[in-house]
């Protein structure tokens, strides 16, 4: 499989490849964050979470996928770090605001961002056409948080601190898929990287959420809550995981770009799963973000 895909790297069937994953990847992380904003409380969701895909990676790093070099060992060191203020400012986002709100802004802010680290990083330029789909798309998905913030009836209280955090957790998003395309590059066998990374990056949120579920009066069932914690470390694989594939078999910011479909993804989810209402505007508005994320991958051929 390693093989494989290291033959794709910067062909005409690796971009249509990495396509599919990014999309693939924007579905299942739209369902991952609606399991965080579900039942339980997110800190406890994200414990869990982590707790079941740190212990599927386990075996396979240490038995399955070549051993990482040593240059290896300080990448994982800094995108442990990325993910844990990742991991921190998200779970306070969506403890503060509604999840139509927070999570249009969270994407949001990560594209733009991406695709400019890109440039800098790996020499990677957009096209005036692509640019022109990155404006569409991010029209769709500040005009769906806009329109969320003016709609929604519920902890309005709390929707200004919601969106501060969701701002400063899209900057974060924009710099762990920067970082991890760097990493997932650094590495002869990209599933190495895959199966360490979710192994070092599950140590930090168990313990936590252990702690704040130890301190609560009425504790949840641990049962349920590690049910969807396994659901939720499995989509962590094909969401985190797809992505972090496409970055490596083409342009990270294409990659970045259209994983943030994952908004329209995540407003059905809404409506569907979470009860939230959905009404033409804010179905045209996703339409947007869909428009904007064709003329990226057209704008790319």
């Amino acid at each position: 499989m390693s093989a494989w895909l290291q033959s794709l790297e910067g062909t005409e069937a690796g971009h249509d490849l990495a396509l599919v994953l990014a999309l693939t990847a924007a579905f299942l992380h739209a369902i991952f964050g609606a399991l965080q904003k579900g039942r339980h409380d997110p800190w406890l969701t994200r414990g869990a979470i982590d707790f079941c895909y740190g212990l599927i990676a386990l075996p396979i790093a240490l038995f399955i996928v070549p051993w990482p070099e040593p240059h290896m060992w300080p990448i994982f060191a800094g995108a442990f770090a990325i993910h844990v203020g990742y991991k921190l400012l998200q779970a306070m986002a969506y403890t503060k605001g509604a999840y139509t709100v927070v999570y249009p802004v969270v994407r949001g802010m990560g594209p733009l961002f991406t695709v400019i680290g890109a440039y800098i990083i790996f020499g990677e330029t957009f096209s005036l056409i692509q640019w022109l789909g990155v404006g569409v798309l991010l029209a769709g998905i500040f005009g769906l948080a806009v329109y969320n913030l003016i709609h929604v009836d519920v902890d309005r209280e709390n929707l200004v601190p919601a969106l501060w955090l969701a701002v400063a957790t899209g900057g974060f998003v924009a710099l762990y898929t920067t970082y991890d395309a760097y990493g997932i590059r650094a590495t002869a066998d990209p599933f190495t990287f895959l199966a360490w990374f979710f192994l070092i990056d599950s140590l930090f949120m168990p313990p936590l959420a252990y702690r704040k579920w130890r301190r609560m009066e009425n504790r949840p069932p641990l049962v349920p809550l590690m049910k969807r914690g396994l659901i939720g470390g499995l989509i962590a694989y094909g969401s985190f995981g797809s992505v972090m594939l496409a970055t490596r078999l083409d342009k990270v910011g294409e990659a970045a770009v259209l994983r943030e479909t994952s908004t329209v993804f995540a407003a059905v989810i809404g409506w569907v799963f979470l009860k939230e209402k959905v009404g033409p505007r804010r179905l045209a508005l996703m339409a947007l973000i869909a428009l904007g994320a064709v003329i990226v991958e057209m704008g790319g051929r």
